[in-house]
């Protein structure tokens, strides 16, 4: 249970980092989230889902 909170913990710390250096940038970006269709939304979520545990198996061996 630690380990997650403290992944949780990470990504509030850089998702928080972003929005203060790049305001303007992350604006944009979430606007044109709106406009994307479905599919491209669905396939991006499952691309940084399958990164994401390749990543935590890569480190935890």
């Amino acid at each position: 249970m630690t380990e997650l909170f403290s992944a949780l913990g990470l990504v509030l710390a850089i998702e928080g980092a972003l929005y203060a250096a790049f305001p303007s940038v992350m604006r944009r970006a979430l606007a044109s989230i709106g406009t994307q269709p479905d599919l491209v939304l669905r396939s991006t979520g499952l691309l940084a889902l399958v990164m994401g545990v390749v990543v935590v198996w890569l480190v935890r061996g």
